[in-house]
């Protein structure tokens, strides 16, 4: 169970990684690379301090509309990613799961990316799940459909946990289509800094500001009764 200070379910759009890297005069796959380090750094932490499920928006379905090449090296770098961070995620006692997808992925990261689900399955201490060509909107017409046919007993229950707290970088102001039916009730927070440069210290002020807000679901909240009108 997450701690009461921090989201149990935590969704992160991982956006700017282009920017940071345009900013400085360098080629934009290197922010990408830079990206991939604070998403790791991001996952240790959020296990650190007792989030129990991460979601992050790493390839939307839109983009594909990107330049070939910049596709080509963000799928060879998730790729080598998983490869890479598969010792720390077993050793941390993350499951991973990758939503969206996988039909148009390379042959090889379809591979990784089943290696990886199978060897992390019996991990509890979070669940980390990487949207990799996806689209929100896909997923809730997909579930529609499968409920439809009768393949589920309960109705959308092939989406995800509902989200807690749902934090964009890179200055937007936007879902992107991402976990659109999940955040119906989620909390919100959008930071001017690039995803590169997003600090743990970011992360726990934003967890610090969360904790200070009042849930209400459509409820008049813990006083039980509503502000005066001025």
């Amino acid at each position: 169970m997450a701690k009461a200070n921090v989201p149990g379910h935590l969704a992160i759009i991982m956006d700017g990684n282009g920017r940071w890297a345009s900013r400085r005069g360098r080629p934009r796959w290197m922010g990408h690379v830079r990206g991939a380090h604070t998403a790791r750094e991001v996952v240790a932490h959020c296990a650190r301090v007792g989030v129990t499920d991460l979601t992050l928006y790493a390839f939307s379905s839109d983009n594909w509309k990107r330049p070939r090449e910049e596709v080509g090296f963000l799928l060879d770098l998730f790729t080598s990613h998983l490869d890479r961070q598969l010792a720390a995620l077993l050793s941390n006692g993350i499951r991973l799961s990758i939503i969206g997808r996988r039909d148009r992925l390379p042959p090889a990261l379809v591979a990784a990316i089943a290696d990886a689900e199978a060897r992390t399955a019996h991990g509890t201490r979070m669940h980390l799940r990487v949207a990799i060509d996806y689209s929100s909107r896909t997923a809730i017409e997909e579930a529609f459909s499968r409920r439809q046919e009768g393949q589920v007993d309960a109705p959308l229950d092939s989406l995800l946990p509902q989200v807690d707290l749902l934090l964009r970088t890179g200055g937007e102001r936007r879902l992107s289509d991402f976990l659109l039916w999940e955040c119906a009730y989620a909390e919100l927070a959008f930071l001017d800094v690039h995803f590169p440069d997003l600090s743990t210290a970011d992360l726990d002020t934003v967890f610090a500001d969360y904790a200070k807000r009042e849930r209400r679901f459509g409820d008049v909240g813990a006083s039980g009764q509503l502000a005066p009108v001025p």
